[in-house]
């Protein structure tokens, strides 16, 4: 009996490792930085604390290096370099001043994580800040940037010869771009459609999309955009299966406003996005038989006439399944009449919620999200969007942020790592508003002059859920705000005198006051309750690593660097 529970303690050992080896929620992305695929690449960030995690895998027993260069040569150079030596491990942070041996930086700003070496390979983990620490280190930007690699077959540093070289990665911005076998692509797209002229027109269409006889992947998704000027967004949503008839109409006027499943979105000057290797959204084989709507939200300003536009998006599929399927969860504030933000004000706060202890009250077999990108979403007075992640009454981080939010530039984003969202977590959508130039009430609504508050959360493993969001008790907020019905409250939003104490006070009655917080299944089933939203908080970034923490220095750097901390006392 022991024996077998021996053994099935190491089974379970090996088969987390391998789950681990076969996929690292905190290393996504990865890239060979050589032609012969000796030197890998692997990599996660995370902006909001500031840090960025590489593991670097190279076929030698010797001394590896890798850094960051200005031009792609050694002068200006920003290294690391380390190994298994006779006397054990080694790990230094170096600048490189010239063609010549890096120099040791008097900041070790690098953490070595792990360092091994078997099987031919060294595999070295480590850690930095994105931004500059001291003058010898580039800060990470998110623009390309040259990575250089070298690597020594023994572990005397020494020159290198040919077992160097240059490539250019954007780390924050990253987009994987997989050679996939057995791929195609199908668009759906409008056909000639003539746009009205009108300021904002929401345009749906509903399709059965090309049928496969098994189940596909979908990998990549693009946008196929005709007019630029007149094309805001576009979200693709799987109808339920009530839904059989195909249907080409003005939005929300008819059974459209059945099919709320997002499948895929797009936001004005984004581009197309790669799923991670390990996920892929589902076609074909058990729902094959879906019927999809397109929606193109036309912003016609100038409401310029006989406008013809096919604009949509092509979607990349393989036939070579990936590890999960994917899906996409909408979550928020919910979209509907009865929301108002104030004019005049400098910084508006709005709140939407998803509790997902509320998942199986629609799900039978719910379970986590892994979420691995984000596209965050309001109109023309949206400035500020974050979504704050809690557990257990607690603040645990921010699940993704947008400071400087620009209606121009909306793009699904990679949140540098993959982070679970547990069942019975939190989710908090905060966004914040600019309305000093408005002299009327800004109604929640579908219009570009409206506004709304939402995030697109990609996750895997998929589950057949819809959407997530929360909306103001209405009657709440007229009884604490002295209105008898919503007549009397809106005669006193109209009337009221909207300053800097108005604001404010408008603004914590809409925080403080119930929330009507709802899950939606695919088959449009929901489940809603009462609840109160918890306050967030910004969380600092980590301060720059420094190299005293690194417990795999070699033992006379470590004296060093406490020698020169005890000085400084």
């Amino acid at each position: 009996r022991g024996n077998m529970v021996t053994l099935s303690l190491v089974l379970l050992l090996l088969s987390v490792q391998w789950s681990w080896a076969q996929e690292n929620p905190l290393l996504p992305f990865s890239e060979h930085l050589d032609p012969e695929h000796k030197v890998r690449l692997k990599w996660g960030f995370d902006e909001i604390q500031g840090t960025i995690l590489f593991e670097l895998t190279v076929n030698t027993n010797g001394w590896v290096g890798f850094g960051f260069s200005p031009k792609g040569g050694m002068t200006g150079a920003d290294v690391v370099i380390g190994g298994i030596g006779p006397d054990g491990s080694y790990f230094t942070d170096r600048h490189a001043e010239g063609n010549s041996m890096p120099v040791l930086d008097q900041q070790q700003n690098y953490k070595l994580l792990s360092l091994t070496e078997s099987d031919g390979k060294t595999v070295m983990k480590f850690q930095r800040s994105i931004d500059s620490c001291d003058k010898d280190d580039l800060p990470i930007t998110d623009l390309p940037m040259k990575l250089i690699y070298a690597y020594g077959q023994t572990d005397d540093i020494t020159y290198h010869s040919n077992r160097r070289g240059t490539k250019e990665l954007n780390l924050l911005k990253y987009m994987p771009h997989v050679n996939t076998p057995n791929s195609s692509f199908f668009d759906i797209t409008m056909v000639n459609f003539t746009v009205p002229a009108k300021q904002t027109y929401y345009h749906c269409k509903i399709m059965k999309a090309p049928t496969f006889g098994s189940k596909q992947h979908i990998y990549r998704i693009e946008p196929v955009i005709e007019n630029f000027d007149l094309v805001h967004h576009l979200l693709l949503y799987r109808c339920p299966p009530t839904v059989t008839e195909p249907l080409e109409a003005e939005c929300y006027t008819g059974v459209d406003g059945t099919c709320m499943e997002v499948v895929a979105v797009w936001g004005v000057g984004g581009g197309a996005f790669e799923f991670p290797e390990v996920a892929g959204l589902p076609i074909g084989g058990n729902v094959g038989d879906f019927f999809y709507r397109l929606e193109v939200h036309y912003s016609n300003p100038n409401k310029s006439a006989g406008r013809v536009d096919n604009s949509g998006l092509r979607f990349y599929y393989t036939s070579e399944l990936r590890q999960h399927d994917a899906a996409v969860l909408m979550t928020g504030l919910a979209v509907a009449p009865g929301y108002a933000i104030p004019p005049k004000a400098k910084s508006f706060l709005t709140y939407g919620m998803c509790d997902t202890a509320d998942i199986p009250k629609v799900l039978e077999m719910p379970h986590d999200l892994q979420v691995f990108s984000a596209m965050l979403h309001t109109h023309l007075a949206g400035q500020k969007v974050r979504v704050g992640h809690f557990r257990g009454g607690e603040q645990i981080d921010l699940l993704v942020v947008d400071e400087n939010y620009d209606f121009e530039y909306q793009e699904v984003t990679n949140l540098g790592k993959t982070k679970t969202v547990k069942l019975d977590d939190k989710l908090l959508v905060e966004c914040t508003y600019n309305t000093e130039n408005r002299d009327t009430l800004t109604w929640g609504g579908f219009s570009t002059t409206d506004e709304m508050c939402l995030a697109f959360l990609f996750y895997y493993p998929a589950m057949n859920l819809s959407g997530c969001s929360s909306f103001p008790d209405l009657k709440a907020l007229q009884s604490a705000m002295g209105a008898t019905d919503i007549d009397s409250w809106l005669n006193i939003m109209f009337t009221k005198t909207w300053n800097d104490t108005t604001i404010n006070e408008y603004q914590q009655t809409l925080k403080s006051i119930d929330q009507f917080i709802t899950v939606v299944d695919s088959l449009n089933n929901a489940a809603s309750y009462k609840g109160t939203l918890p306050d967030l908080k910004v969380i600092p970034p980590e301060p720059c690593i420094s190299g005293c923490v690194t417990k795999s220095l070699a033992v006379l750097s470590l004296l060093t660097c406490l020698a020169m901390q005890w000085a400084s006392f």
